[in-house]
């Protein structure tokens, strides 16, 4: 049996950014027992912790005909967990009805997406690599219409002031004061469980792909890989980090891939059915080998994360879910679509914190690798 879940551990992968894999969204997002693992973070019961996911479901589906509704004037999307409704903001009134017709709740907001998102591409390019280490990070964010730079609580200082007065060049800048810890990738030295080892380092798996599995790119090495019983598993076929996070592992040594992620005795294993990228408020799991299942929700997208050192990670999804060392690499799955894989946080499972991923789908555009769905 421990083999067996060896090398279901050995599934991973992911779709392509703005694409969706259709197989699996015309169905609701609950997956058999995922409710109620989730049921503890969330606080709900199972019955409205299923209907959530179903309402995301929708959301999901809808947000592609509203966004192109929209056009210039599309202002981001977000999922409203109170309401249970999709959200899109607008940055002009002229579209309002069109989006309201593909089925969705509208409010004005101060700047287009394509604005925001310009102004935050020039903000990564303005920073470079001497960040402040007490600024965590940085995202367009529709609802202000400006650029949010994090600075860690207790930690503002002229180095931050000057470094948030260098790219106020760029627009509109906030300042939001967040956690006192840094940042960190969830990398860790080798201890037993359910992982994969590179050198003295040990990860988790993302998601299968066909020929091998996607996971983070600061585990990348090169060589062989080893699996949780230190075998040959496979060999890395390419790494990116920082600016992004992932890596790929093509397999070998007699190990395969399956569409599962593991749900560690906690609730079933999930299977994987797409790609489809969960909106901003949706719900999201996490399977990791160090603390295993854990959800939360999505906080923030297209973040920059600064890791220190000058090492600086682009394009970040923001959650609410814990993570510790060893989860690295790991599934984010909302439902039956994959999300991304873990990168790093602040904080533990114990008294709580933060963790970004690297979104799936750009990793398969990256590498023209294909998601292994059920």
């Amino acid at each position: 049996m421990k083999v067996l879940l060896a090398a279901v551990l050995v599934v991973s992968a992911v779709g392509i950014p703005g694409q969706a894999v259709a197989a699996g969204i015309d169905k609701p997002l609950t997956v058999a027992g995922q409710a109620a693992a989730m049921q503890k973070d969330f606080g709900l019961t199972e019955q409205q912790m299923n209907a959530r996911l179903k309402s995301e479901t929708d959301a999901a589906k809808l947000l592609p005909a509203a966004q192109k509704a929209a056009g210039p004037e599309f202002g981001g999307a977000w999922y409203d967990a109170a309401r249970q409704k999709l959200v899109v903001g607008l940055a002009g009134s002229s579209r309002a009805n069109a989006v309201q017709a593909a089925g969705v709740d509208t409010v004005a907001v101060p700047t287009a997406a394509a604005v925001l998102d310009k102004q935050k591409n020039a903000v990564d390019k303005l920073a470079g690599k001497s960040v402040p280490a007490a600024v965590s990070g940085w995202a367009a964010d529709a609802k202000t219409g400006s650029v949010v730079v994090n600075v860690q609580a207790g930690k503002r200082s002229p180095a931050v002031d000057a470094f948030v007065a260098k790219i106020a060049m760029t627009g509109v800048v906030t300042v939001k004061e967040v956690a006192a810890q840094a940042p960190r990738t969830f990398a860790a030295g080798t201890v037993g469980g359910d992982p994969y080892y590179v050198s003295n380092i040990r990860c988790s798996i993302g998601f299968s792909v066909h020929g091998g599995y996607v996971t983070a790119g600061h585990c990348g090495r090169g060589g062989v890989v080893r699996g949780w019983d230190g075998s040959n598993q496979g060999e890395f076929r390419g790494w990116s980090f920082p600016g992004n996070d992932y890596a790929w592992v093509q397999t070998g040594y007699g190990w395969w891939t399956v569409p599962v992620v593991l749900g560690w005795g906690q609730t079933s294993d999930s299977l994987v059915r797409g790609s489809w990228e969960a909106p901003i408020g949706s719900s999201v799991c996490r399977s990791g080998s160090t603390t295993h299942w854990h959800c939360g929700a999505v906080l923030a997208k297209n973040e920059t994360v600064n890791y220190g050192n000058g090492q600086l990670f682009y394009g970040a999804t923001k959650t609410s879910v814990c993570a510790e060392g060893g989860d690295s690499g790991g599934s984010f799955i909302t439902g039956d679509q994959a999300q991304g894989v873990t990168s790093g946080g602040w904080g533990n499972c114990s008294s709580g914190g933060e963790t970004w991923f690297q979104p799936v789908n750009e990793i398969l555009q990256a590498y023209g690798l294909t998601l292994h769905t059920a």
